[in-house]
């Protein structure tokens, strides 16, 4: 790739490795070490490498290589995971850990987070359909009738994770002694205290470990805002607790907020391969909130999904399976398919090629109405210019 003032250009479209099942030469992240087509078509062999990527990168973070599963542990249900966590172990979100009862760095009282005003319009994942980016609503979702200029989301941002992801963008939720523990109380006194704040964006790492704190301080905050537009929103992996998850989504519902889905993929194998656990109850957690909000509120979408093009990994096929599953439920409901950029353990990877870009594009709009590509700025404008003339 080649770097400019104006963002990445494409210049590649593959990094070529020898498989370590099939000896074929594919894109391939070093890290991880096994094709496409291999965790796909010979998934108990590819996993076994898989599991060793995962060990190998977790243990820099003094994480476990996978889910806890002690017969004699302590059940922790916050997440698809339920981490059976024994006596001296740690939870794979590393939040929470076993020393003769379960303890925990946070609660619903306690959060460990960072968090910062970003601007609308902002680059949220939704910012092209929700209030904050189109005035969508007004006046009782969204403080102007387009763009919410010179109003700001407040982005919290969340350290912990139920999942594992190789691709991370943002791996420093796995620093936690580096986090700072806030109160649900302190989190929405600074809401009421800044009228620029018309949204909060909960995110991370992902909310689903911390999710009792996300909605006690978004009850707080609603509590206190009063009339006052506010919307909650959450942006996660899908796999928390369902009765957690439907509470989340009556606070986004009720605000003019919504719930947006990281669908990774749709093989199986595949999301085990690159998160390191499987993501089944996303799709449940899901298909469960649409039919519980989606239609409730036309003028602003309670619901929306987004899958990162992971070069080599996720295509077309996977984009497709992910969009015939929306589409089963709501041809209406927006998906964004986010451009990669080369980050944490597949930082060897290039940016998502063009190609795929433009392959999974068609694919998704075979089936869905309102399909987005977002993070076109890592093209830079040379590659936008073709990525559009392609389209």
């Amino acid at each position: 790739m080649e770097a400019t003032g104006l963002g990445f250009i494409y210049q590649r479209e593959t990094v070529e490795r020898v498989c370590a099942v099939c000896g074929e030469r594919k894109t391939v992240a070093r890290t991880l070490g096994v094709c496409l087509d291999c965790i796909r078509c010979r998934p108990e062999e590819s996993l076994s490498h898989a599991r060793e990527a995962h060990g190998m990168v977790r243990a820099q973070h003094g994480l476990p290589a996978e889910p806890p599963r002690s017969p004699d542990g302590v059940q922790c249900n916050l997440c698809s995971n339920s981490c059976s966590i024994a006596v001296g172990e740690s939870g794979f979100c590393g939040l929470r850990w076993n020393d003769g009862r379960l303890q925990s760095f946070t609660g619903p009282d306690d959060g460990l987070l960072y968090a910062y005003l970003d601007h609308h319009p902002t680059n949220c994942c939704a910012a092209w359909f929700c209030p904050g980016g189109t005035g969508a609503g007004y006046p009782r979702y969204a403080r102007r009738p387009g763009v919410e200029r010179g109003y700001a989301n407040l982005s919290v941002f969340l350290y912990g994770c139920n999942f594992d992801c190789l691709y991370c963008q943002n791996a420093s939720h796995k620093q936690l002694a580096s986090a700072t523990e806030t109160t649900a109380e302190g989190l929405a006194s600074q809401v009421i205290h800044d009228e620029r704040i018309t949204c909060i964006c909960f995110f991370g790492g992902s909310p689903e470990p911390q999710l009792p704190f996300t909605l006690n301080a978004s009850r707080l905050a609603v509590e206190a805002a009063g009339d006052r537009v506010l919307r909650l929103c959450w942006e996660w992996n899908g796999c928390g607790e369902p009765g957690l998850v439907r509470e989340a989504a009556g606070l986004a519902l009720d605000s003019g907020g919504n719930l947006k889905f990281d669908l990774k993929c749709h093989t199986p194998s595949l999301s085990q391969a690159l998160s390191g656990v499987d993501n089944t109850r996303a799709y449940r957690n899901f298909e469960a909130v649409a039919r519980l909000c989606h239609g409730r509120r036309p003028e602003v979408p309670v619901l929306t999904a987004t899958t990162l093009l992971v070069p080599g990994y996720v295509d077309a096929v996977e984009v497709d399976g992910i969009a015939r599953f929306i589409a089963g439920l709501d041809e209406s409901i927006p998906y964004s398919l986010l451009l990669f950029h080369p980050a944490y353990a597949m930082s060897d990877l290039p940016i998502t090629p063009l190609s795929q870009a433009q392959a999974c594009y068609r694919a998704a709009s075979q089936h869905l109405d309102n399909v987005n590509v977002g993070n076109l700025h890592i093209l830079g404008m040379r590659g936008l210019g073709e990525f559009i003339d392609r389209l």
